[in-house]
């Protein structure tokens, strides 16, 4: 049976939140998760009625799954949705309308891979791997080392793709700074060694983000809100940590902060595990209590286990989220993400609202297949 949460403890979760014009209902945002339902890179009606079966859910916020900018080693699927193209942002346009139309609000994530493309892969086979340093994350020797003017197009290419978020009705964007990916890469010592000002120290190399960020920040209107997701663990590293102390943590996020960031995502695989020695505060509570910025916190909500088991085929087991209401109310995030949960039951947020968490269905990784 579903452990039900307090009616207090649980109307914690359905307060209203604002940050700049984001205004949502409640505290629960749809985490972001790749699909590959795009083919050719255009998303279509089957991807607004996945959308729209959210927000008519009660979910405050959606993100979108990752979405490629327009940069030719941005990506490595071409199913995964791009964000750019008249074609692909017509699509998204029609999404952004359906959600609207049900009552959500929505943010696209946008997405450069970096160095975690392989040599050939789609949808632009004749585009190299880049990264900071040319390096894999496991330090070899990969794909080329960015130039000055390849990190401004990347640059102006995260400013292209926020204006047009904005210009289709999109109620926020979420830069993709995490789990190894491009941003990231620069970020984390392991693979960027560069010797120009994208390189050296940690503060050093939070520069190329908080180029991002302040490019953006320009291209689109004031107010319009600017979350960025960041992470200590990448995909095969899963024990690396950029930040070994609050303090190294704050050097990283005070940079991102001065540029223009809203929001800040801080993605964690358990988000009962807490960041730093001495402290119960997870990576999203260290992150509001250093910067003051709002925070939103995801790992596993309201399962027994972490998503990289579900693509090993393990299952889940739904869990209490008393733990997590504790935190929120005491103010350690502000917004929680949700992932699996929403994969096996687009009702979830309405159901814990409306106290009705025993009906609540359980994820499966059977459902990994359809994602509707």
């Amino acid at each position: 049976m579903t452990p039900l949460p307090s009616a207090s403890a649980a109307g914690s979760l359905f307060l209203p939140f604002s940050a700049g014009r984001l205004n949502l209902p409640n505290r629960i945002v749809m985490a972001p998760m790749t699909r590959e339902f795009s083919p050719n890179g255009i998303p279509g009606a089957d991807v607004a009625e996945y959308y729209t079966r959210r927000a008519a859910g009660g979910v405050g916020l959606i993100i979108t799954e990752g979405t490629y900018i327009d940069h030719p080693s941005a990506g490595t699927s071409r199913r995964v949705p791009f964000f750019h193209g008249e074609e692909a942002l017509a699509g998204w346009g029609g999404v952004v309308e359906a959600v609207h139309a049900a009552g959500g609000r929505i943010a696209p994530q946008l997405w450069h891979v970096g160095a975690a493309r392989a040599v050939g892969a789609p949808p632009f086979p004749d585009a190299p791997p880049v990264g900071p340093s040319g390096l894999a994350l496991d330090g070899t020797p990969f794909g080329e080392a960015m130039s000055s003017a390849d990190v401004d197009d990347v640059v102006n290419a995260f400013a292209d793709a926020a204006a047009a978020a904005e210009r289709l009705g999109f109620d926020a964007i979420e830069l993709h700074g995490a789990h190894g990916y491009l941003i990231d890469q620069f970020f984390w010592s392991g693979t960027n060694r560069r010797a120009d000002a994208y390189g050296g120290d940690l503060v050093s190399r939070t520069r190329f983000a908080a180029d991002i960020i302040a490019a953006v920040r320009t291209a689109v209107s004031p107010g319009f809100p600017i979350i960025f997701r960041l992470s200590q663990w990448k995909m095969g590293s899963y024990q690396a940590k950029m930040a070994e102390s609050p303090q190294e943590l704050e050097s990283l996020l005070t940079p991102l902060v001065e540029a223009g960031a809203d929001v800040l995502h801080a993605s964690t695989r358990r988000y009962w595990l807490p960041e730093f020695e001495g402290s119960d505060l997870n990576l999203a509570g260290w992150a509001k209590k250093l910067t003051g910025l709002p925070a939103i916190t995801v790992g596993s909500v309201g399962l027994d286990n972490e998503f990289i088991n579900a693509f090993k085929g393990e299952n889940s087991e739904i869990t209490s989220i008393d733990r997590l209401l504790e935190r929120l109310q005491r103010d350690e995030f502000d917004l929680v993400a949700v992932g699996r949960s929403l994969i096996a039951d687009p009702g979830w947020a309405a159901k814990i609202r409306d106290g009705r968490a025993d009906q609540v269905i359980g994820f499966d990784t059977e459902m990994l297949k359809s994602l509707r």
